[in-house]
């Protein structure tokens, strides 16, 4: 055990707060929850301004290259509710792959994914800006291996349709749960790359 062991941390970012602690710009950032953060704390991966979900904060600076750089994809799945109604040829389109645009002005085709048509959950929190239930659309499951910048929204856009509401509810088996926006919970270690399946963190 070392003196200063490194922490990790789950929160359910809330809509309309950037992914980082500190900002040229005026928004709401991560050292605004309620939360005594050690020194140290980093966002791993992000989530736009607009989306909400499971974020991973950890002191450990390696946990970025373990997770989002190395050989072995990990699945991230997402809740997304998109206008109008998504018909079947379209849901074909997303999981096979799809040319979006990314970063530099090039085409980039979509790795293979899984997308599902489910029921909104019963207890999913209310947000500021819903979009009206009585307009026409659909609820999605999408599970990635891959993240390009705004992949998701520009994946739905492709096939026509907006993204309104785009929430990540897991990595691998790191499930944001009940928590509500804007809270915490603190995991432990072990348990911590347990639940991202990730079983070289000790290798130096």
């Amino acid at each position: 055990m070392t003196n200063n062991p490194n922490r990790y941390f789950i929160i359910n970012k809330p809509y309309k707060m950037v992914s980082q602690f500190i900002s040229p710009d005026n928004v709401r950032l991560l050292g605004d929850l309620e939360f005594d953060f050690p020194e140290g704390t980093h966002a791993i991966g992000r989530l736009d301004n607009n989306s909400e979900g499971l974020l991973i904060l950890t002191t450990n600076k390696k946990v970025t290259v373990l997770l989002f750089q190395s050989e072995k994809p990990h699945k991230r799945k997402y809740l997304v509710q998109v206008e109008k109604v998504v018909n079947e040829e379209r849901l074909n389109q997303l999981r096979t792959g799809i040319k979006i645009r990314v970063k530099g002005g090039g085409d980039y085709i979509t790795t293979p994914c899984e997308v599902e048509i489910v029921e909104k959950p019963k207890d999913l929190y209310k947000r500021t800006h819903e979009f009206r239930e009585d307009l026409p659309h659909t609820w999605l499951t999408i599970t990635l291996t891959e993240g390009k910048y705004h992949q998701i929204r520009k994946m739905v856009s492709a096939v026509h349709h907006h993204c309104k509401r785009l929430i990540r509810i897991s990595i691998e088996d790191l499930e944001i749960e009940d928590l509500q926006p804007g809270k915490v919970k603190e995991i432990e270690e072990e348990l911590f790359f347990d639940k991202l399946q990730i079983d070289n963190w000790k290798v130096d």
